[in-house]
């Protein structure tokens, strides 16, 4: 796809799903990569694994709270120290809180408005001295189509994920004379933990995962008849991520199979 090599990655939430099929491809086309999440022994695994997949690759793996300010100053140094300063950072982190408003007490929205902005706000502000050292910085960050299209159920979730696109839209502003470009994408439905543990509990256990997710699908109005992959995903990351998108900043990909409504 294109020649990175020299060029160094941060990936939150980079242990599993589409944070890891976004590492996996940057180390593809030849980067360095350093990732982070929450879980160590995961952590420790998959980067074993990803040692072996790619033997000539540095990969720097290192636990981190994206919550925590100071946890994540100190991923940013050591990603300098051991890889060189970034290139790109992927703010990967965060998932969906189901809850309407009549049952979405003050806490819970507290704990969903810090977690989408602050999972964007401290790795963005760890790593931009480090973005600023190079003429094409690019900042991408993993959101969903909530933010433009909200849902009564997710009404936490939508909210912040509307902050977090205009957030993109103003970090794109006011970082473009720096040359940092910053860019988002807007997921639908992609196939992940939670949807298979949904489908281990089916009602009609005959059924495959390719006759279960198309039902979804259809449901759920995917015009393309099924979940997205984490690949795909991965793949309008790396566009957005490198000099493939030069051109482009302050914008969204939609990667949503057609569910989109949005204009």
């Amino acid at each position: 796809m294109i020649d990175l090599e020299g060029k160094v990655a941060a990936v939150t939430g980079g242990s599993s799903g589409i944070g890891l099929e976004t590492v996996r491809l940057l180390l593809a086309q030849g980067a360095s990569v350093a990732l982070c999440a929450r879980d160590e022994a995961r952590l420790e695994g998959v980067r074993a694994q990803l040692q072996d997949e790619f033997p000539d690759r540095r990969i720097l793996a290192q636990a981190c709270d994206v919550l925590q300010g100071a946890q994540v100053q100190d991923f940013a140094k050591q990603v300098q120290t051991e890889l060189g300063p970034v290139n790109m950072l992927i703010n990967n982190a965060g998932q969906g809180r189901v809850s309407t408003f009549a049952d979405t007490d003050d806490a819970a929205w507290e704990s969903e408005l810090k977690l989408k902005f602050f999972s964007v706000i401290n790795p963005t502000r760890a790593f931009l001295p480090q973005l600023e050292q190079h003429a094409d910085s690019a900042i991408v960050c993993v959101n969903s189509l909530l933010a433009a299209q909200p849902e009564p159920h997710m009404v936490a979730t939508s909210a912040a994920r509307a902050g977090v696109m205009n957030l993109v839209r103003s970090l794109a502003t006011e970082f473009s004379p720096k040359g940092i470009r910053v860019n988002g994408i807007l997921l639908g439905l992609v196939e992940s933990g939670q949807w298979h543990r949904r489908f281990a509990a089916r009602e009609d256990q005959s059924q495959s995962w390719e006759q279960w997710s198309s039902d979804l699908a259809r449901r759920k109005n995917i015009q393309l008849g099924r979940l997205g992959r984490p690949e795909e995903a991965a793949r309008a990351i790396l566009f957005l991520a490198t000099p493939l998108s030069s051109y482009t900043t302050g914008s969204h990909i939609d990667v949503s199979g057609g569910v989109s409504r949005h204009a």
